[in-house]
């Protein structure tokens, strides 16, 4: 039983994992962040492009 308590606590496989749901989660909201801020400007954007077409 000491065996695999010791092991159970080198084991370090699952960190890994959590570390880059963690980087994932991270980004999704620096997304989420900017998306808002750059919405207005583009659909300015193309309102401009198409007004332009004939």
């Amino acid at each position: 039983m000491s065996k695999f308590v010791s092991r159970f606590l080198k084991d370090e496989s699952g960190a890994t994992a959590i570390e880059y749901g963690l980087i994932a989660a991270l980004v999704a909201v620096a997304i989420a962040a900017v998306l808002p801020l750059l919405g207005g400007r583009l659909t300015n954007t193309f309102g401009t492009v198409a007004n332009k077409l004939p």
